[in-house]
């Protein structure tokens, strides 16, 4: 597998995470602070950076920081305060 492939791959893998975790949401088979979209949402930004980096897409590569950060930023919010 080239580097070329194994980066379409991680972009198409994340679109596609972020796709199936806003259904989850929309269908409400999920809350939006739960771990499941949370964590989608966060593997999904992740594969998203590093593959609008790679392209030079400085908008979208800061854009999907910002949507991990928030992510993560809920996840430590719940945990924080879980009873």
């Amino acid at each position: 597998m080239t580097s070329t492939t194994f980066i379409n791959i991680l972009g198409w893998t994340g679109s596609i995470l972020f796709l199936l975790a806003y259904t989850l949401v929309s269908l409400k088979k999920a809350d939006g602070d739960s771990l499941l979209y949370q964590g989608m949402n966060i593997v999904a930004g992740v594969f998203l950076v590093v593959y609008t980096f790679i392209l030079g897409a400085y908008a979208t590569t800061g854009l999907n920081t910002a949507w991990v950060a928030i992510g993560l930023f809920t996840l430590g919010r719940r945990w924080l305060n879980r009873k």
